[in-house]
Protein backbone atom coordinates (compact mmCIF):
# COMPACT_ATOMS: atom_id res chain seq x y z
CA UNK A 1 0.00 0.00 0.00
CA UNK A 2 2.86 2.59 0.38
CA UNK A 3 3.92 5.27 1.97
CA UNK A 4 0.99 7.63 1.38
CA UNK A 5 -1.48 5.64 3.31
CA UNK A 6 -2.12 4.96 7.39
CA UNK A 7 -4.44 2.94 9.05
CA UNK A 8 -5.93 5.27 11.78
CA UNK A 9 -9.25 3.34 12.84
CA UNK A 10 -7.53 0.20 14.11
CA UNK A 11 -9.17 -1.71 16.99
CA UNK A 12 -6.89 -3.80 19.08
CA UNK A 13 -7.11 -7.22 21.37
CA UNK A 14 -7.72 -4.57 23.81
CA UNK A 15 -11.04 -3.88 22.33
CA UNK A 16 -13.19 -5.90 24.19
CA UNK A 17 -15.63 -8.82 22.68
CA UNK A 18 -14.73 -6.72 18.99
CA UNK A 19 -10.98 -6.38 18.27
CA UNK A 20 -8.54 -9.69 17.06
CA UNK A 21 -5.59 -7.75 16.32
CA UNK A 22 -3.11 -8.32 18.65
CA UNK A 23 -0.49 -5.21 18.87
CA UNK A 24 2.68 -6.49 17.96
CA UNK A 25 1.28 -8.32 14.73
CA UNK A 26 -0.73 -5.42 13.61
CA UNK A 27 2.09 -2.84 13.99
CA UNK A 28 3.95 -5.51 11.86
CA UNK A 29 1.97 -5.81 9.30
CA UNK A 30 1.78 -2.20 8.94
CA UNK A 31 5.35 -2.25 8.66
CA UNK A 32 5.94 -5.08 6.01
CA UNK A 33 3.59 -2.76 4.12
CA UNK A 34 5.54 0.41 4.83
CA UNK A 35 3.03 2.58 6.11
CA UNK A 36 4.79 5.35 7.63
CA UNK A 37 2.37 5.50 10.96
CA UNK A 38 -0.42 3.37 12.23
CA UNK A 39 -3.20 4.67 14.39
CA UNK A 40 -4.89 2.64 17.80
CA UNK A 41 -8.48 3.57 18.57
CA UNK A 42 -9.89 1.24 20.70
CA UNK A 43 -13.87 0.80 21.69
CA UNK A 44 -14.35 3.12 24.90
CA UNK A 45 -10.62 2.88 26.71
CA UNK A 46 -7.23 3.36 26.36
CA UNK A 47 -6.13 0.08 28.07
CA UNK A 48 -3.87 -0.71 25.21
CA UNK A 49 -2.17 2.95 24.57
CA UNK A 50 1.21 2.24 26.45
CA UNK A 51 2.19 -0.94 25.09
CA UNK A 52 0.80 0.08 21.61
CA UNK A 53 3.10 3.16 21.47
CA UNK A 54 6.54 0.86 22.85
CA UNK A 55 5.91 -1.62 20.11
CA UNK A 56 5.74 1.00 17.39
CA UNK A 57 8.97 2.74 18.79
CA UNK A 58 10.28 -0.91 18.82
CA UNK A 59 9.59 -1.97 14.93
CA UNK A 60 10.28 1.93 13.81
CA UNK A 61 6.72 3.34 12.82
CA UNK A 62 5.03 6.19 14.10
CA UNK A 63 1.99 5.76 16.55
CA UNK A 64 -1.24 7.58 16.57
CA UNK A 65 -2.67 7.46 19.27
CA UNK A 66 -6.65 7.75 19.73
CA UNK A 67 -9.56 5.96 21.10
CA UNK A 68 -13.46 5.36 19.33
CA UNK A 69 -15.16 6.92 22.19
CA UNK A 70 -19.33 6.14 22.85
CA UNK A 71 -21.20 9.37 22.57
CA UNK A 72 -24.55 9.96 24.15
CA UNK A 73 -27.19 11.33 21.68
CA UNK A 74 -27.59 14.20 24.05
CA UNK A 75 -26.32 14.47 27.63
CA UNK A 76 -23.98 11.89 29.24
CA UNK A 77 -26.29 12.00 32.07
CA UNK A 78 -29.46 10.63 30.16
CA UNK A 79 -30.61 7.36 31.07
CA UNK A 80 -32.65 6.88 27.78
CA UNK A 81 -35.28 3.80 27.96
CA UNK A 82 -33.99 0.96 25.89
CA UNK A 83 -36.25 -0.37 23.16
CA UNK A 84 -35.09 -3.86 21.32
CA UNK A 85 -32.04 -5.45 20.93
CA UNK A 86 -28.44 -3.42 21.68
CA UNK A 87 -26.48 -3.77 18.61
CA UNK A 88 -23.47 -2.07 17.47
CA UNK A 89 -24.38 0.86 16.48
CA UNK A 90 -25.89 1.53 19.98
CA UNK A 91 -29.36 -0.21 19.35
CA UNK A 92 -32.56 1.97 19.87
CA UNK A 93 -34.05 4.46 22.32
CA UNK A 94 -36.29 6.99 23.01
CA UNK A 95 -39.63 5.53 22.14
CA UNK A 96 -41.16 4.59 18.88
CA UNK A 97 -40.30 6.30 16.11
CA UNK A 98 -37.46 8.56 17.81
CA UNK A 99 -34.89 7.70 15.94
CA UNK A 100 -32.27 8.26 18.77
CA UNK A 101 -29.42 5.23 19.86
CA UNK A 102 -28.48 4.86 23.59
CA UNK A 103 -24.90 5.50 22.54
CA UNK A 104 -22.77 6.67 19.13
CA UNK A 105 -19.35 6.42 17.56
CA UNK A 106 -16.71 8.94 17.72
CA UNK A 107 -13.54 8.28 16.59
CA UNK A 108 -10.61 10.49 18.19
CA UNK A 109 -7.21 10.91 17.72
CA UNK A 110 -4.57 13.06 20.21
CA UNK A 111 -2.50 15.72 17.47
CA UNK A 112 -0.36 16.38 20.05
CA UNK A 113 0.69 16.10 24.18
CA UNK A 114 -2.15 18.25 25.44
CA UNK A 115 -4.80 16.34 23.05
CA UNK A 116 -3.49 13.29 24.51
CA UNK A 117 -3.72 13.57 28.38
CA UNK A 118 -7.01 15.43 27.18
CA UNK A 119 -8.04 11.76 25.96
CA UNK A 120 -7.34 10.32 28.93
CA UNK A 121 -9.34 12.52 30.98
CA UNK A 122 -12.46 12.39 28.28
CA UNK A 123 -11.74 8.27 28.58
CA UNK A 124 -12.18 8.79 32.21
CA UNK A 125 -14.71 10.84 32.53
CA UNK A 126 -17.00 8.76 30.31
CA UNK A 127 -17.02 5.96 32.58
CA UNK A 128 -16.82 8.19 36.20
CA UNK A 129 -20.05 9.98 34.39
CA UNK A 130 -21.34 8.69 31.91
CA UNK A 131 -21.63 5.23 32.07
CA UNK A 132 -25.13 3.44 30.90
CA UNK A 133 -24.42 0.54 28.48
CA UNK A 134 -21.02 2.09 27.93
CA UNK A 135 -18.79 5.08 28.90
CA UNK A 136 -20.30 7.76 26.91
CA UNK A 137 -19.26 10.97 26.25
CA UNK A 138 -21.32 14.41 25.16
CA UNK A 139 -20.59 17.51 23.32
CA UNK A 140 -19.96 19.17 26.75
CA UNK A 141 -16.95 16.85 27.72
CA UNK A 142 -15.71 17.57 24.10
CA UNK A 143 -15.46 21.54 24.63
CA UNK A 144 -13.64 21.14 28.02
CA UNK A 145 -11.36 19.05 26.72
CA UNK A 146 -10.88 19.82 22.90
CA UNK A 147 -7.22 21.04 22.84
CA UNK A 148 -4.71 19.04 21.20
CA UNK A 149 -8.31 16.45 19.72
CA UNK A 150 -8.45 15.86 16.37
CA UNK A 151 -12.10 14.21 16.16
CA UNK A 152 -13.96 12.66 12.89
CA UNK A 153 -17.72 11.93 12.05
CA UNK A 154 -16.60 8.16 13.02
CA UNK A 155 -17.65 5.19 11.32
CA UNK A 156 -21.20 4.08 10.28
CA UNK A 157 -22.28 4.12 14.23
CA UNK A 158 -21.24 7.95 14.27
CA UNK A 159 -24.19 10.54 14.51
CA UNK A 160 -23.64 12.17 11.42
CA UNK A 161 -23.08 8.78 9.29
CA UNK A 162 -26.34 7.67 11.55
CA UNK A 163 -28.37 10.75 10.47
CA UNK A 164 -27.64 10.19 7.27
CA UNK A 165 -28.72 6.79 6.87
CA UNK A 166 -31.82 7.78 8.13
CA UNK A 167 -32.25 9.87 5.52
CA UNK A 168 -31.70 13.35 7.14
CA UNK A 169 -28.94 15.55 5.83
CA UNK A 170 -30.10 18.57 7.28
CA UNK A 171 -29.73 16.97 10.82
CA UNK A 172 -25.95 15.61 9.75
CA UNK A 173 -25.64 19.08 9.35
CA UNK A 174 -26.47 20.32 12.50
CA UNK A 175 -25.00 17.70 14.25
CA UNK A 176 -21.53 18.52 12.49
CA UNK A 177 -22.41 21.84 13.79
CA UNK A 178 -22.53 21.13 17.19
CA UNK A 179 -19.34 18.90 17.11
CA UNK A 180 -17.43 21.90 15.55
CA UNK A 181 -18.63 24.36 18.05
CA UNK A 182 -17.68 21.71 20.96
CA UNK A 183 -14.52 21.24 19.59
CA UNK A 184 -13.41 24.37 18.08
CA UNK A 185 -10.75 22.58 16.87
CA UNK A 186 -9.51 20.83 13.77
CA UNK A 187 -12.31 18.15 12.91
CA UNK A 188 -13.11 15.89 9.82
CA UNK A 189 -15.40 14.03 8.83
CA UNK A 190 -14.78 10.61 7.44
CA UNK A 191 -16.36 8.43 4.60
CA UNK A 192 -17.90 5.16 5.13
CA UNK A 193 -15.88 2.27 4.68
CA UNK A 194 -15.68 1.12 1.28
CA UNK A 195 -17.45 -2.25 1.57
CA UNK A 196 -20.40 -0.82 3.98
CA UNK A 197 -22.85 -1.84 0.66
CA UNK A 198 -22.37 -4.93 1.46
CA UNK A 199 -24.64 -4.03 4.70
CA UNK A 200 -26.83 -2.50 3.03
CA UNK A 201 -25.89 0.33 4.19
CA UNK A 202 -24.62 3.22 1.65
CA UNK A 203 -24.54 6.90 3.29
CA UNK A 204 -20.92 7.07 1.50
CA UNK A 205 -22.02 9.35 -1.24
CA UNK A 206 -24.07 11.92 0.64
CA UNK A 207 -21.21 11.74 3.08
CA UNK A 208 -19.06 13.61 0.64
CA UNK A 209 -21.36 15.85 -0.67
CA UNK A 210 -22.22 17.29 3.37
CA UNK A 211 -18.29 17.20 3.51
CA UNK A 212 -17.82 19.31 0.39
CA UNK A 213 -20.89 21.64 1.36
CA UNK A 214 -19.32 22.15 4.63
CA UNK A 215 -15.79 22.80 3.85
CA UNK A 216 -14.20 20.08 5.49
CA UNK A 217 -11.01 17.78 5.26
CA UNK A 218 -12.35 14.24 3.95
CA UNK A 219 -10.97 11.13 6.00
CA UNK A 220 -11.42 7.68 3.34
CA UNK A 221 -11.02 4.69 5.79
CA UNK A 222 -11.66 1.31 6.78
CA UNK A 223 -12.60 -0.18 10.01
CA UNK A 224 -9.66 -2.23 10.62
CA UNK A 225 -10.17 -5.33 13.71
CA UNK A 226 -7.74 -7.55 12.51
CA UNK A 227 -4.17 -7.68 11.36
CA UNK A 228 -4.41 -9.10 7.96
CA UNK A 229 -7.26 -7.42 6.35
CA UNK A 230 -9.80 -4.14 7.01
CA UNK A 231 -13.08 -5.28 7.75
CA UNK A 232 -16.90 -3.46 8.10
CA UNK A 233 -17.73 -1.42 10.81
Amino acid sequence: MGRSFAHLHVHTEFSMLDGAARIKEVIAAAVADGQPAIGITDHGNMYGVLDFYKECRNQGITPVIGTEAYMAAESRHERPVRRGRIDDTGGDAGGEGAGEKIYYHLTLLAETTEGYRNLLKLSSAAYLEGYYYKPRLDWELLARHHRGVMATTGCLGGVVLQALLRGDPARARALGASARRARRSRSSARAAPSDATTAGQTPGPASGRTVARRGRAAIASSHREHAGHCCRC
